[in-house]
């Protein structure tokens, strides 16, 4: 393989016209560029310099080695440009994925915090629950994944996780419902209720499930739906009630109330990167966006005063 070294000296030598001015040029001495030559002529197996009486003049081979020279020269400070803009935050891509609720939360704040501070990197989000985004990590698909995590779920090895905050979930309730009237509930007053639950593919399915589970009923199931807003219309058209994390419920439908259990499960909302892997500038940037948002994030506070 050339040396790309030996040929920056070529190239060198060619626009000089001689040894001596060459290396003048590049701050080596006449015997090193020489000895430049002479290993890249061993390198090519052809000879690339003539030498004259009033300096050198490439031949045909050294005229094309040259010219390959200028491209490669070319893309290798290109390649150096393009590095040192990504490690400054002067371009590049981050590619994230999050939940649903954190999609309508807390990526749009730190995703305007990130453009404003780094306008030159190009971000691109996916919405996937926990298991499907790590899969996406795994794959190279994205950069950066917001998930969270429950004790009944499973918890996804190889991955580099960083606590962002705890998300609550609370009951919510068609607004004419008798229980409507109270301000704290436990589970277990929902035991006889028809109700609105995610679908299986959702972790939220499964935090519901096993949380209902310990306060000792299974939940009568009437509808099934992973769309917050779709579920929240169901509540409020008075079919069923449903437990929902507070992430979801900065927003709530006017025909149903959302009340705080007194046994209510809570999720980790986590920032995930591959572990060991290559971790990119922006990548480091978005990390500490997110923790700032996160940590300044304000979901609905429900009071807990007695019935």
């Amino acid at each position: 393989m050339l040396d790309v070294r030996r040929m920056k000296v070529l190239r060198e030598v060619a626009a000089r016209g001689s040894f001596s001015a060459a290396a003048e040029a590049l701050n080596f001495t006449q015997s090193a560029v020489s000895q430049h030559i002479a290993a890249l002529e061993r390198e090519t197996g052809t000879q690339l310099v003539e030498r004259l009486s009033r300096g050198v003049r490439l031949t045909e081979a050294g005229a094309v080695l040259v010219e390959h020279a200028d491209a490669i020269i070319a893309r290798l400070e290109s390649a150096e440009d393009d590095l040192a803009a990504i490690a400054g935050l002067r371009g590049g891509s981050l590619r994230l994925v999050c939940f649903q609720s954190a999609g309508a939360t807390v990526i749009p704040r730190a995703v305007a915090t990130f453009h404003e501070r780094h306008p030159e990197v190009e971000l691109g989000m996916r919405e996937a629950e926990p298991e499907e985004a790590a899969r996406m990590l795994k794959a190279g698909e994205v950069d950066l994944a917001l998930l969270y995590h429950h004790p009944a779920m499973t918890l996804i090895p190889d991955l580099e996780l960083t606590h962002l905050m705890d998300d609550c979930y609370d009951a919510l309730l068609p607004a004419g419902h008798p229980l409507a009237k109270r301000r704290r509930l436990a589970l277990r007053d929902l035991a006889e209720e028809s109700w609105i639950v995610s679908t299986r593919n959702n972790g939220c399915r499964t935090i519901t499930s096993v949380t209902c589970r310990e306060a000792g009923f299974e939940p009568r199931v009437a509808f099934e739906a992973d769309d917050t807003l779709a579920s929240q219309a169901l509540v409020a058209g008075n079919v069923g009630v449903t437990m929902m994390p507070r992430m979801a419920l900065t927003a709530v439908h006017p025909g149903a109330v959302a009340r705080a259990l007194s046994d209510a499960p809570r999720r980790r909302v986590l920032a995930a990167r591959m572990e060991g892997a290559y971790h990119s500038p922006a990548s480091d940037a978005m990390l500490a966006i997110l923790q700032e948002t996160a940590a300044g994030f304000t979901g609905p506070r429900l009071e807990l005063a007695a019935s």
